[in-house]
């Protein structure tokens, strides 16, 4: 199985606001960077939206090593929140519906397919690849990669 070494990063102009995701994905000496840019959304969508899109990227079952400045995220798979949140019908423990539930949906697939590791750095406080991810999300957020899509899952309330 490959292992895969993927750093991710979700940034918003606001929030709600213009939007922006970014996953560096590296395999030996290979670099694959994915950005996108959405007109109206979240900053935990969009950290959402770079973990699912580096993982949709790899076109095998790969041993993924992820890093992530989003507590959101990383807690809600390691802590269990995500199994959670799927038993008691998509509802927190304090009953209300999750939020971003078209997103974990899509996750789910995802984290069975793949061995994924979670890891968490500390934002804006100088890891080279977490300030790369950082500001091509934010570039990305403000149209700087030349398209900017709709999120659709943040226009229909998910």
């Amino acid at each position: 199985m490959k292992h895969v070494t993927v750093f991710t990063d979700g940034s918003c102009l606001g929030n709600p606001g213009p939007g922006g995701s970014c996953a560096v994905l590296r395999f030996g000496e290979s670099e694959k960077i994915l950005s996108k840019g959405y007109r109206l959304t979240t900053n935990n969508r969009m950290e959402l939206r770079a973990v699912i899109d580096a993982l949709e990227a790899l076109t095998e079952a790969c041993r993924v090593d992820l890093t992530t400045d989003s507590q959101y995220v990383r807690n809600a798979i390691t802590k269990g929140w995500l199994k959670g949140w799927q038993k008691n019908g998509w509802r927190t423990a304090d009953k209300k519906p999750v939020k971003n539930q078209d997103l974990w949906r899509q996750l789910i697939p995802l984290l069975a397919r793949h061995q994924v590791t979670f890891h968490w750095t500390r934002g804006h406080a100088g890891h080279a690849d977490n300030e790369l991810c950082d500001s091509l999300a934010r570039q990305a957020a403000s149209g700087g990669n030349g398209s900017m899509r709709d999120d659709e899952g943040f226009s229909a309330g998910a």
